[in-house]
C-alpha cells in the first residue's frame, strides 16, 4: 500500500494483481500510458484505441493468473493510477522481464513505482525467478534514475536501443 501524505489530503494505493473485472480500468490506465509517454511503449495510442473491449478483457484475465505473466496495478479505489508487469524471459529459466511500468502524474514521487516493481519481483520470486531485467527507452532519464535508485544496475545509455538494467 502505498500513502501520498505530500497532497493536501492522505492518499491511499493498494498495490495487487490485475483481476478480470479490471479490464475497463485497464483500458483507460493504458490509453492514458500511451498519451502521456508514447516513446516508452511498444504500441500507438490510436492502435490501442482501437482494440475491442474483448481483448482487453483476455490480456487481463490471461494476466491475473500463472506464473509465466502477470500485471500489477495500484488501486486506490476508482481509476487506476499504476502498472507493471513481469514475464518470463525467454532462454532465461531465473529472470524476469519488467514491462509497462507506469505511473500517473500526479502519483509521481510517491512511493509507487517502488511498490510496484517489489509487487512484481515478489511474485517473480515465487515463481522461481530471483532475477529481474528491464528495458528504459534511451533519453528517459527520469526513468533511469527511478530505477536505479530502486537498485537497478547495467547499462544506462547508448544510442539506437533501448537501456537494459539488472537486479
Amino acid at each position: 500500500m502505498t500513502t501520498d501524505t505530500d497532497s493536501a489530503a492522505v492518499r491511499q494505493a493498494k498495490i495487487r494483481r490485475v483481476r478480470p473485472e479490471d479490464a475497463g480500468r485497464m483500458r483507460a490506465l493504458r490509453l492514458e500510458m500511451l498519451a502521456d509517454a508514447p516513446l516508452a511503449f511498444l504500441e500507438t495510442l490510436a492502435e490501442a484505441a482501437a482494440r475491442p473491449h474483448a481483448e482487453y478483457a483476455a490480456r487481463i484475465a490471461y494476466t491475473s493468473i500463472g506464473s509465466d505473466t502477470a500485471q500489477f496495478v495500484a488501486d486506490p479505489g476508482g481509476r487506476l493510477v499504476g502498472h507493471a508487469g513481469g514475464t518470463v524471459a525467454p532462454r532465461e529459466a531465473d529472470l524476469t522481464v519488467i514491462y509497462a511500468v507506469y505511473v500517473t502524474p500526479t502519483w509521481r514521487g510517491s512511493g509507487l513505482l517502488g511498490d510496484l516493481i517489489d509487487e512484481v519481483a515478489a511474485w517473480s520470486l515465487a515463481c522461481g525467478r530471483p532475477e529481474l531485467m528491464l528495458e528504459v527507452v534511451v533519453g528517459n532519464d527520469r526513468a533511469c534514475r527511478a530505477y536505479q535508485r530502486l537498485g537497478f544496475k547495467g547499462r544506462w545509455s547508448g544510442t539506437g536501443s533501448p537501456a537494459c538494467s539488472r537486479r
